[in-house]
């Protein structure tokens, strides 16, 4: 008599019910690198402009893994081979692509640690599980690396229309209420193929990838680069270097001792690698560190430090001001003397409270790589070629604007 399989099942406000079988991958999403997903916010600090993005990176890494299943199956189902420990690899990859995010996602990547990305942090940790794991994520690995002989299937996992896009934009629009990015992911899923290698997707599927890049457009200039969004995560920044220069002039600060650890150093990739106890610490950090020590950093002998909190407990975001050309050096002195006059502040701690910078919104990376449309002829076209709603222009361009934060004087 076979005994069935068990399973664990989830219910995803998304998809429904997601069903994991009792193996390899639910030892993953139980091991403590995976369930500190649980405490980084999957928008960082977004939810002080959506009330209801109090998503996490746990929900969409799930979600992620549920649309790799109906990829795979969706695929095979035309023809081309996935083997089960390919199929195996992609959902663990998939599902361990975003473990190296730090406290609040992408608001404070190469804050906590000194320019490493979060993918650089997610290929530490895949490869400590795999120690753990006696190499069962050895394929994983290859494929998160783009090191194995079939390349769609790390398309599958990093391109310009794969899981992990299809399901933050699907994701980040329903706990918004933001209607723009509600993209419809079965019918690009059901139009997927591949030829020669390379993931493709049916001309019949074409309004839906042009849907898809509208989508994504919008969602970045109404929630991911939202001027409010802006002006608290550079926030977050500043309290973050802020706290950084106070700790290393000697004064004693309250902190987390994984977060303390952190602070106090300025750790590059190679510590990391080097330093077997550095990435245990870092798997302890997460959303809940950096706001403990907000609320009590708020009550702070420095102003800087204490203001700049306040702002962020008591949603007091700084003023910010957006144009589509970089603000002059004579506009920007003109605000710090004004604030500095305002507070009492020298040269240097102006520069926390009066800041500007850039941001850039580009829904389509053409020479990165290409979206390919498998034409009814056979023949395969670029979706710049093969949409005739867009052109290169309209799809490659990089939209660039410029902001300024500074307080607002007048309260």
């Amino acid at each position: 008599m076979n005994k069935t399989k068990k399973i664990k099942i989830i219910n995803d406000p998304i998809y429904g019910f997601i069903t994991i079988e009792r193996g390899i991958i639910f030892k993953l999403i139980e091991h403590p690198f995976f369930q500190r997903l649980r405490r980084i916010s999957q928008l960082g600090l977004s939810y002080l402009v959506y009330p209801g993005a109090y998503h996490t990176r746990f929900h969409h890494a799930l979600g992620c893994m549920f649309l790799m299943e109906k990829a795979i199956d969706q695929l095979r189902n035309k023809g081309n081979e996935i083997t089960d420990a390919e199929s195996e690899a992609l959902k663990i990859t998939i599902l361990l692509h975003d473990i190296g995010h730090g406290p609040f996602s992408h608001a404070l990547e190469h804050s906590i640690v000194n320019n490493i990305s979060h993918e650089n942090l997610s290929n530490l940790f895949m490869n400590r599980l795999n120690e753990q794991f006696n190499g069962k994520l050895d394929l994983a690995i290859q494929i998160f690396n783009n090191k194995h002989s079939k390349k769609f299937l790390h398309q599958l996992v990093s391109s310009q229309i794969d899981m992990d896009r299809l399901d933050y934009l699907k994701r980040d629009s329903f706990f918004t209420g933001v209607a723009e990015g509600n993209i419809g992911i079965e019918r690009i899923i059901n139009m997927l193929d591949v030829v020669n290698d390379e993931l493709v997707i049916e001309e019949k599927g074409i309004y839906s990838i042009e849907k898809f890049l509208i989508a994504r457009r919008l969602m970045y200039w109404q929630v991911y680069l939202h001027k409010t969004v802006l002006s608290v995560e550079h926030t977050l920044i500043k309290i973050l270097q802020r706290a950084k220069e106070l700790i290393k002039g000697g004064i004693n600060l309250y902190a987390s001792d994984p977060l303390k650890k952190f602070l106090e150093n300025d750790y590059k990739l190679n510590d990391l690698l080097n330093t077997k106890t550095l990435l245990e610490s870092f798997s302890e950090l997460d959303d809940h560190d950096i706001y403990s020590c907000i609320k009590e950093w708020k009550n702070n002998s420095d102003f800087v430090l204490s203001s700049l909190c306040k702002r962020i407990i008591n949603r007091e975001p700084l003023k910010i001001l957006i144009q589509n050309f970089p603000f002059t050096l004579e506009d920007i002195q003109i605000v710090k003397n004004k604030t500095k006059k305002h507070f009492k502040l020298n040269n240097h701690e102006v520069d926390y409270l009066v800041f500007t910078d850039k941001v850039s919104n580009n829904a389509y990376h053409h020479s990165k790589s290409q979206i390919n449309i498998l034409m009814k002829n056979g023949e395969i076209k670029y979706i710049t070629e093969a949409s005739d709603q867009f052109n290169i222009e309209a799809l490659n361009k990089t939209v660039n604007k410029y902001f300024l934060c500074y307080p607002n004087l007048t309260n």
